[in-house]
């Protein structure tokens, strides 16, 4: 059975928003979840997003930085230093972000299909 978001799953992870009230209460620090929802009480620690996003996010990250590496050195060849000034910070804001939104659509949509981990009644 499918519950009703508060919003669309991408919109509302974007935005840390609660999967239940849409209220910005999602997220405690830049990609860690709060313990329950201010507004409604909903409780983030019972979902397990795991790292689930972790694996596909290297791999987005990794190919954007190895294939615009390589063209700034085919096209400009700049000194390395370059590289580590456009490079590394690059990689640390992009790993950053892509992985809050992962991790809350993630939420949203264990919510949405009420998922949960294995559980005997």
């Amino acid at each position: 059975m499918s519950r009703p978001l508060a919003q669309p799953v991408l919109i509302g992870a974007l935005l840390g928003r609660c999967p239940r009230c849409g209220a910005p209460t999602m997220f405690h620090r830049v990609a860690s979840f709060r313990d329950r929802c201010d507004a409604c009480g909903l409780d983030y620690s019972s979902f397990d997003v795991g790292d689930a996003a972790a694996p596909f996010l290297i791999f987005l990250v990794g190919a954007v930085v190895v294939v615009g590496a390589i063209w700034l050195e085919l096209a400009v060849s700049p000194p390395w230093w370059v590289h580590v000034l456009v490079w590394l910070p690059l990689t640390l804001v992009l790993t950053l972000a892509l992985l809050r939104i992962a991790k809350g659509v993630l939420l949203a949509l264990e919510y949405k299909n009420d998922a949960r981990l294995g559980r005997r009644e």
